[in-house]
């Protein structure tokens, strides 16, 4: 039997709506023309078009990788991030749309910096892929930035989607447990930390238990573990007039809050994410 776009689209809708996977149709589509580097309009379009028996081969074992519930963007490699194209590794977590809010609600106070002193000097903690900071350098073209992680295959894959994107020579790679490892102040501090209680990581769906790393995830026993260590040591970091933003999960809004007012930070603008849900809280620093 010759294999064919809509025949192996079919096959991989059947074979995730059988495993359980949500989104069948979409997680299909976006595997299969991602395995093949087809843009949405020819897949859509070239329905009809044979596909290799190697290239058939590649497609049906990666839905059996995703009927197993690794994520599409995993088996891909790399997923797209603010117009970014960014690689990825078991070293960290996927970069999320909703992630891209919080770039949104700092951009424009890069674009104040800049226009108040001629540059504008950022890092984000934790940096994983690089994903924040990298955006923001790609939408702040005078700024420069610094990812830090405590992971170095993090660091080491963070540096590699700067230089993927053209943006090597505005980043700095650090290896480092938060603030330990950095010197120097920062007009922006940002960081989407592990936030997630220690007993509920077991029950996430297996898409994000069994394949973002726990140290992107788990938070410590009540999840603000690293909001206390960022909200302790940010000030000295923090250059005049600058900045803080972190990513929260939906319910910790008023905690986390809380926390950084105990350390004399203040709540200046609030984030929320494409359902409607608070995503990031920014903060300024004394009155």
């Amino acid at each position: 039997m010759t294999d064919t776009l809509d025949s192996l689209f079919a096959e991989a809708r059947a074979r995730f709506l059988k495993a359980h996977i949500g989104e069948a149709a979409l997680d299909a589509r976006v595997l299969i023309s991602g395995l093949l580097d087809l843009p949405a309009v020819a897949f859509m379009t070239r329905g009809g078009e044979i596909v290799s028996e190697t290239d058939a081969q590649r497609i049906r074992e990666a839905i059996e990788r995703r009927a197993a519930h690794e994520p599409v963007h995993r088996i891909l490699g790399n997923r797209e991030f603010y117009g970014l194209t960014l690689g990825m590794s078991a070293d960290t977590l996927e970069p999320r749309p909703d992630s891209e809010m919080i770039v949104e609600g700092l951009i424009p106070f890069a674009q104040k910096f800049v226009a108040e002193k001629g540059s504008c000097h950022l890092i984000d903690l934790g940096t994983g892929t690089g994903a924040i900071c990298l955006a923001l350098l790609s939408a702040v073209p005078q700024a420069t930035g610094v990812g830090s992680d405590l992971s170095a295959g993090a660091v080491e894959m963070a540096r590699a989607n700067a230089e993927r994107n053209g943006l090597s020579d505005r980043f700095t790679g650090v290896e480092s447990d938060w603030f330990a490892s950095i010197d120097g102040r920062f007009d922006i501090i940002v960081s989407n930390p592990p936030y997630i209680r220690t007993e509920v990581v077991a029950s996430l769906a297996p898409e994000v238990r069994d394949h973002d790393p726990a140290l992107a995830l788990d938070g410590g026993a009540d999840g603000l573990d690293a909001y206390r260590t960022i909200a302790a040591h940010a000030a000295r970091h923090l250059a005049e007039g600058g900045i803080v933003g972190v990513e929260i999960g939906y319910d910790q809004l008023q905690v986390v809050g809380a926390l950084f007012e105990s350390e004399g930070f203040r709540v200046i603008d609030r984030v929320r994410d494409l359902g409607g849900n608070d995503r990031a809280i920014l903060f300024s620093f004394g009155h």
